[in-house]
Parts: C-alpha cells; sequence; structure tokens
C-alpha cells in the first residue's frame, strides 16, 4: 500500500449545543468549587481576625477583599488560579470535566491523547469566557476559536 492511499480520518467535532451543556453543567460545578475556595480564604481572614488582624476602615472581610487595592488583585487573581486549576486538571488528566462526561465529551489533543496543561491554559486564554464556542457553529469539523489556538479538539464519545 503506497503511503499517498493512507487515509487519516479526522473525528468530527461536538456541536455547538453539546458544547453549551455541558459548560453549563461545568459553570454550576466550577461556582460550587470557587465558594469552597473562597470559603477558606474568607475563614482564613476570620481566623486572623480573631488573633488580631485589623480590617478597619472595611465593612466585613468580604469588602476588604475586593476593595482593598493591596489585596484585591491578589485575591482576583486567585479566584482566577482556582478556575484555571479546575480545568487544567481535569482536561489533562482525562481529557474531560464532570459535564463533558455527562454530555459525552471528550478533549484530545491533535498531537495524540489528552492535551497536556499548557495546551488546556491556552485553551482557557483564548475561549472569550466561552464565546468562542460560537465558532463550532461555523467550522465544517465544529471546531471552537479555543480549539484552534490550542491545537486540540473536543469530540462527542459513545
Amino acid at each position: 500500500m503506497s503511503q499517498s492511499s493512507i487515509q487519516y480520518s479526522v473525528p468530527k467535532g461536538a456541536s455547538f449545543f453539546r458544547r453549551m451543556g455541558a459548560w453549563l453543567y461545568d459553570l454550576l460545578v466550577l461556582a460550587a468549587v470557587e465558594m469552597l475556595a473562597i470559603g477558606v480564604v474568607v475563614g482564613g481572614f476570620a481566623i486572623a481576625i480573631q488573633f488580631g488582624f485589623s480590617i478597619e476602615g472595611y465593612v466585613d472581610v468580604g469588602d476588604y477583599l475586593t476593595r482593598n487595592p493591596m489585596v484585591s488583585p491578589l485575591f482576583t487573581l486567585y479566584v482566577f488560579a482556582v478556575a484555571s486549576a479546575f480545568y487544567g486538571y481535569f482536561w489533562s488528566k482525562a481529557g474531560q470535566t464532570v459535564g463533558m462526561k455527562a454530555w459525552k465529551l471528550q478533549l484530545i489533543s491533535e498531537f495524540g491523547g489528552n492535551v497536556t496543561f499548557t495546551q488546556s491554559l491556552i485553551r482557557m486564554a483564548t475561549s472569550c469566557l466561552g464565546a468562542g464556542n460560537l465558532l463550532a457553529l461555523f467550522d465544517r469539523n465544529n471546531r471552537s476559536f479555543q480549539d484552534h489556538f490550542a491545537n486540540c479538539q473536543m469530540v462527542k464519545i459513545d
């Protein structure tokens, strides 16, 4: 068999509506994870206040975390880091988040196997908070904007 007669099949990407179902499902899971992560920070500050840490000039810990010019950027970075760790871990370890599992989707690398953590970070950075999935409506392989940038593809599995 000559090399020119070998045919490679490219799996068709997951549909926009399937992606949105998984995205909404994951949004709920991520909200719970973020609430837990923020609860740990707020609890830590509550303990620190008991030992004499002052948040004078602020209504409460939440006000301190969001309005203090030194703390607010760090807290925002922490919240984004938690989301990045959530998606990065699940995408690079199993190719699926909880929502993707429920909707029978998997993220695969164009290079074979699961995506790397770096690919998952690129995918998150270029997703435009989910709006990048709109490209899947017009792409012949149902690939999203972030899939193109991260060299990966979301596929439907059985």
